[in-house]
């Protein structure tokens, strides 16, 4: 058949998509060439000058530092160490969480290879540096069961209290980690009271999800968002902060400061796992008792941890005139972080914790290492000045008591006595190994902005860097009057140490 003839409409379009083409052929023909021609980058030796790249396939790797270049395709990314943010804080430490499963995985190991991961977490000089990490009072949903320090009904004048039950993995776990960070400091919050304090006196205030270990509750004991499961009465709330001080003082009668406590972690979440909801207006109540107990004894207390998105939770606290002053801080987790823009807009004084970063469902992949670096970026972007995982180790698979998986910073194999550091461990260590404390984060300009950038106080500036391209970036650095360039894997992380000077 012949083709059907055109029309002159037709005919111009043709046309004219027909030199559109060759002309975008030819841009790309001479663009190609024109890059060719361009000199390769020139490698740069500089000893006071460290970069870190981390991939999936090839974590905690030596980059490529070059002189200043020029490419069609080159980032920029501007840094001048007298430009803090409008949000800067102090960085006060890094960490992650004392579960009792963290212990108990360890102990799976030889001694030599646990010792091995104990010197990497918790050295100041060797490895991810932790200098500050969270514990439970009493068990939380990584313990080994559900416990408290006193079960026993009525004993309001704590008579029964013990943490001999803290004494198999608790005590050990932090121990062994001081004797590689002599300075580690250490909050604590409860996820339970014990049961008697209680108005359903059990643990748990939710049924098993489906999947997971049933707890027993009856359907009268279940509990609820938006009401105070802790008995609302003077007697309880004296007793409980009482609880909290006994708790400090048996610690350090084993040599372990506190400094920080919250008063409940999630107390928005009614738990199939140890877990105890209130009210803003219980919260702020119960602070009234807190605060004085914890100030006798030279502790702290932030409101929190607070997992939900609403900054008015917090702000209904903060106008209690009673209970405001004890409120130093606040500690953010989960859907928390919608609200912390708010808050900090608010409350600018206040320091702010990442309290518990979200811990996947145990598969510790590499695309979810990726979303906790968005999440890292917003906490720091928004004031966060300590910043926590939450699983420090785990079996294989990482199943909770209660049978949640989730993820962590080692995984170990019980039946091998082996381990292995996942891939949000290396993310954590690009930021704790190299950010002191005391630093503080700065404004970047350009077109890289997948970064974070601190000032330690010795004058180093630290760039934390994503390239989530399938190809490599090559980043043109400029930082104060020195110019370098990076070339950033694909898919990647990397962190850059350099003098300011």
């Amino acid at each position: 058949m012949n083709p059907k003839a055109l029309n002159r409409r037709q005919m111009m379009t043709s046309g004219v998509r027909m030199a559109a083409g060759v002309a975008l052929a030819s841009l790309t023909r001479n663009r190609t060439l024109a890059a060719q021609q361009l000199p390769a980058p020139e490698p740069l030796q500089d000893r006071r000058i460290t970069f870190v790249t981390t991939t999936e396939a090839n974590a905690w790797q030596t980059g490529a530092l070059f002189k200043p270049t020029f490419s069609w395709e080159l980032l920029n990314l501007n840094v001048d160490p007298a430009q803090t943010t409008k949000t800067a804080s102090s960085i006060q430490g890094f960490g992650g969480c004392f579960n009792e499963l963290g212990w108990t995985s360890l102990q799976a190991l030889r001694e030599q290879d646990r010792e091995t991961v104990l010197r990497e977490l918790f050295d100041p000089v060797v490895g991810a540096r932790f200098n500050y990490c969270r514990m439970p009072i009493g068990a939380n949903d990584f313990a080994t069961e559900a416990y408290s320090y006193d079960e026993t009904d009525g004993d309001f004048d704590l008579k029964h209290f013990s943490i001999a039950h803290d004494q198999q993995a608790l005590v050990p776990f932090i121990r062994s980690a001081q004797r590689y960070q002599p300075k580690l400091r250490l909050w604590a919050s409860p996820w339970s009271p014990p049961t008697w304090m209680k108005r359903n006196h059990f643990y748990a205030e939710a049924k098993a999800y489906p999947g997971m270990k049933e707890n027993g509750i009856r359907p009268d004991q279940i509990g609820h968002e938006g009401e105070d499961m802790f008995i609302q009465e003077p007697r309880y709330y004296d007793a409980y902060a009482r609880y909290f001080g006994r708790f400090i003082d048996a610690y350090r009668a084993e040599g372990i400061e506190i400094g920080m406590v919250m008063p409940q972690n999630e107390f928005n979440s009614a738990q199939n796992f140890p877990s105890c909801t209130w009210t803003a207006r219980g919260l702020a109540s119960f602070l009234r008792y807190l605060g004085p107990e914890m100030k006798k004894r030279d502790v702290e207390v932030f409101f929190g941890t607070l997992e939900r998105g609403d900054p008015k939770l917090f702000e209904a606290v903060m106008t209690d005139q009673e209970a405001a002053p004890f409120i130093k801080g606040l500690g953010v987790q989960w859907a928390g972080k919608n609200a912390l823009p708010a808050i900090r807009r608010e409350f600018p004084s206040l320091s702010v914790y990442q309290s518990e970063q979200e811990c996947g469902e145990g598969k510790n992949s590499w695309s979810y290492t990726g979303y906790c670096w968005q999440l890292m970026k917003h906490y720091f972007r928004h004031g966060a000045s300590a910043y926590m995982y939450w699983n420090i180790s785990t079996d294989r698979g990482g199943m909770s008591t209660w049978g949640w998986p989730q993820n962590s910073l080692v995984s170990v194999d019980p039946a091998t006595k082996t381990f292995r550091y996942n891939h949000d461990y290396y993310l954590l260590k690009h930021l704790t190994h190299f950010v002191d404390l005391g630093a503080t984060l700065l404004e970047t300009t350009g077109t890289c902005d997948d970064v974070l950038a601190f000032l330690n106080p010795n004058g180093t500036v630290i760039l934390l860097l994503r390239n989530e391209l399938p190809r490599s970036e090559l980043i043109q650095v400029q930082v104060k009057d020195r110019s370098l360039a990076i070339e950033l894997p694909p898919d990647s992380v990397g962190t850059l140490a350099t003098m300011s000077a």
